[in-house]
């Protein structure tokens, strides 16, 4: 088993990221943290818990992200933090950050990062239809939010930023073993070929479609492990939704199609129990559930390339040993073409 990837790369930035350093970042925001620090699991960026002496804003513990250097912009992540300020101020269950100094992003050895109060919780019970609909009003909620202005700074999720450009930096780089790239680039051309003559992007419709949906400012990633759900008897009680990093402009499907899992049946019943919830709140254009199975083929396409990318990051070897051999391409192959296959079977029917 071959590895397209050489483990040994030049030192990473998030390596100068000491414990030290996270506490003193804190410090210079007047925060006192006790020296208990946890990191927290994240991959994308470091994320830590600090526990503090003096409580700020009324907590006890707050998280400090430290943003991968050179992903997102300034204004692309202040505009992330408005977002969540923004569904704040509309009473829908966000974490967001603190105004700290007058700012919620700040600059220290180097990197930006933010502090956001601490969240408890569990993943929600995603098998019981009450929770489902409970979900569901708050995405609507949120999609509300979105939908009254357009994002400025933070890129859409389409086709091209995560189809086709995935696709040619893996190429540019030599990411994929030479015995598996052509068989990848078929199925490659091909799940892309069926998704363009769905025309149902706005940036991409035909001329002569009128098949294409709305586009808003999503969560963008809301899939389980980004909801916290607190006991419905306590106050405040339900879905908190976290982690707005990976926020976009898109469908409106796309928050909902990552909370279902299983079998058509299964998966057809998830759905339901979402969007009886979110139809309380706010209309759903049934037309998306023809976008599920190709956007599903585009996160499949763009996680590759968001692995080969970070490989010079220490953690991603670390946890990811099996990527970037052939048997890992051959599993592409074979997923591509099972979405193939999908993305030409009826869509979803409520």
């Amino acid at each position: 088993m071959t590895s397209a990837l050489p483990i040994h790369r030049p030192t990473h930035p998030y390596e100068s990221l000491t414990p030290d350093v996270v506490q003193d970042a804190l410090c210079a925001l007047g925060l006192n943290p006790d020296g208990r620090l946890m990191a927290l699991n994240s991959y994308e960026n470091r994320v830590y818990l600090a526990h503090l002496d003096d409580a700020v804003q009324g907590h006890t513990a707050v998280v400090a992200k430290f943003y991968r250097p050179g992903r997102w912009t300034e204004d692309q992540i202040l505009e992330e933090h408005a977002f969540g300020i923004e569904l704040q101020a509309a009473e829908v269950p966000v974490v967001a950050p603190l105004v700290l100094k007058g700012r919620t992003l700040h600059q220290y050895g180097g990197f930006a990062f933010s502090v956001c109060p601490r969240k408890g919780g569990r993943a929600p019970e995603l098998d019981d239809f009450e929770v489902l609909e409970w979900v569901g009003r708050f995405l609507a909620r949120i999609h509300s939010v979105g939908a009254a202005r357009p994002f400025v700074h933070r890129p859409a999720l389409d086709p091209q930023s995560f189809g086709h450009e995935p696709h040619d930096w893996l190429i540019a780089h030599n990411a994929i073993p030479l015995d598996v790239q052509t068989e990848w680039q078929s199925m490659h051309r091909d799940a892309m070929q069926l998704i363009a003559e769905s025309g149902l992007w706005t940036c991409r419709k035909p001329e002569n479609s009128d098949k294409n949906v709305a586009q808003l400012r999503l969560h963008g990633d809301c899939h389980p492990g980004n909801i916290l759900w607190t006991p419905t008897e306590l106050p405040g009680g339900g879905p908190h939704f976290v982690d707005l990093d990976d926020a976009r402009t898109g469908p409106a499907v796309q928050d909902l199609w990552m909370l279902t899992s299983g079998d058509r049946a299964q998966r057809t019943g998830q759905l339901s129990g979402l969007l009886d919830g979110y139809e309380q709140v706010r209309r759903f254009d049934r037309t998306e559930l023809a976008l599920i199975e190709p956007l599903r083929t585009l996160r499949l396409i763009h996680y590759s390339a968001w692995l080969a990318r970070r490989w010079d990051d220490p953690t991603f070897p670390a946890n990811f040993p099996w990527f970037g051999s052939s048997d890992y391409w051959r599993g592409q192959v074979q997923m591509l073409q099972e979405q193939i296959e999908a993305m030409q079977e009826p869509p979803l029917t409520l």
